[in-house]
């Protein structure tokens, strides 16, 4: 696979995100995957961006860096939107914020198989 084509797949996934379609994950997420080093399988996977898209109604992932290294990716995700209640144990509360993640992908069989993010929480905390 060419850095286009992981680049381009990616794309993809981000796309599925924000249109929260879930019944098409399992094309870019693979059964077997991880999270920051725990096995979460593709139903945990699910379950965690749902969760995500509950505490954050307005939630857009926007990619702001993206680099192609077959089989990783590496991302930097820009985030303005404005969580419900408690985001990543701070009190948020309605409030607009903005923040990046991090986040590295490695693929396997064109799917994402491991993920490893980091969140600016420095950055919300900032804005409170």
């Amino acid at each position: 696979m060419t850095r286009t084509d992981l680049a381009e797949i990616y794309r993809g996934y981000i796309a599925c995100l924000n249109r929260q379609d879930w019944a098409n994950l399992a094309a870019f997420v693979h059964e077997d995957a991880h999270y920051n080093g725990k096995r979460v399988g593709l139903s945990g996977y699910r379950e965690m961006l749902e969760g995500d898209f509950r505490a954050i109604p307005d939630l857009h992932f926007d990619i702001d860096l993206l680099v192609s290294d077959p089989p990783r990716i590496a991302s930097r995700l820009h985030f303005d939107c404005t969580p419900t209640g408690v985001l990543f144990g701070l009190p948020v509360n309605g409030r607009r914020v903005q923040f990046s993640e991090n986040v590295f992908y490695e693929f396997r069989d064109g799917r994402i198989e491991n993920v490893w993010s980091v969140i600016d929480k420095a950055a919300i905390e900032a804005q409170l």
